[in-house]
């Protein structure tokens, strides 16, 4: 925001065009650099130098975007234009322009005794992840502390199931209460949808001495 409030904005403009030394474009909506989130030229990573396979010498990172439209590495080129004037690399193939990351949900471990995974809505913050075991009612789990609402949020919940097969839904809510969906749609046009569901067995628990 601070780049672009010196090098002055004219009335009508909606979008960055960012254009990599290897040529690859993107368009990035303005108002998601100009507004509060984070939105950042990197130079740096963990306290050293910007890897060059990570975007050296410098890099876009906009929290709440897909990287189709906002993560340029290499960045050779800034331009503030209209989204009506440019086309970028994916938007070309007919993804959408704006990007904005959807709320979701991941299951990453799954047996007979715990149940676990990570769940984002980046700008916006996770208030809530519950799951759903073999057509269950949704059951709340514990979500682990974050530092900001552009964080993954891990969450987990504590299991003991019978021995056999089993299946196991996940869904998140935001901080403004919006459920996430089940309606499955595929990644394109603007990222895809759908409560992510895990088939698993539960092993026989053997009893302690």
């Amino acid at each position: 925001a601070e780049l672009l409030e010196v090098a002055g904005v004219h009335a009508g403009a909606d979008a960055v065009l960012q254009t990599s030394d290897d040529g690859w474009t993107c368009g990035t909506p303005l108002s998601a650099l100009t507004d509060e989130r984070d939105a950042m030229l990197a130079v740096a990573m963990n306290g050293k130098p910007l890897p060059i396979e990570h975007g050296f010498p410098v890099r876009t990172v906009v929290p709440g975007l897909y990287g189709y439209v906002s993560a340029c590495k290499w960045v050779v080129d800034l331009k503030v234009t209209r989204f009506a004037d440019i086309e970028a690399y994916w938007t070309e193939q007919g993804w959408s322009e704006l990007g904005p990351v959807k709320i979701a949900s991941r299951i990453d471990v799954a047996d007979g005794t715990r149940i676990a995974g990570v769940a984002w809505a980046q700008h916006t913050g996770i208030d809530a992840v519950e799951i759903s075991i073999d057509g269950s009612d949704w059951m709340p789990t514990r979500l682990a502390r974050v530092p900001t609402v552009d964080t993954w949020v891990q969450w987990a919940l504590a299991v003991g199931l019978e021995p056999g097969d089993h299946e196991v839904a996940v869904r998140a809510t935001d901080t403004n209460g919006v459920v996430q969906t089940g309606e499955e749609q595929d990644p394109v046009p603007d990222g895809a949808t759908g409560w992510h569901t895990v088939s698993f067995t539960a092993a026989e628990q053997e009893d302690e001495d």
